[in-house]
């Protein structure tokens, strides 16, 4: 039996199609985060980047995000550091250390409904940074999503 492209190739072998599919649109790397300064750890908000629908998870404006959003990630299998950003349920980080996609991934369920219902999104919890005071928030910080393992 042969092996799904996630298993079977690094994050540099894949072409521009699997890349983009290795994303479960969970909208969780659209999060507003902070890294303390000491420890280096990513504290996750719940307040969202203006371009996220927080109803379905996708970005408004994929296409043009990087040069409306400076501070948006355009993940790039050169660009590891990034990793570190991401969440740690991120298929990018999963296939980057060799570890299997979990059920709820579209790619293994063949839905993108799973994602939502396994609770893993950010679907009616996050509220747009448009709505939000900038000196807010730091005081929005959840504890439903981490980079950590």
């Amino acid at each position: 039996m042969t092996k799904p492209f996630w298993e079977a190739k690094s994050l540099d072998e894949l072409n521009a199609e699997e890349w983009e599919s290795l994303c479960d649109g969970c909208g969780r790397c659209c999060l507003r985060k902070f890294e303390d300064p000491d420890s280096g750890a990513i504290a996750y908000t719940q307040v969202s980047c203006w371009l996220l629908d927080c109803d379905t998870c996708r970005c408004r404006n994929y296409p043009e995000r990087l040069s409306l959003v400076p501070d948006c990630i355009g993940l790039k299998p050169e660009d590891r550091e990034q990793l570190k950003w991401m969440p740690s349920t991120c298929a990018y980080r999963l296939v980057d250390a060799g570890k299997p996609l979990p059920d709820w991934h579209p790619l293994v369920s063949g839905s993108d409904k799973t994602v939502h219902a396994a609770g893993i999104s950010v679907q009616g919890r996050c509220v747009s940074e448009a709505f939000v005071h900038e000196d807010e928030i730091e005081s929005l910080i959840v504890d439903w999503v981490s980079a950590e393992d």
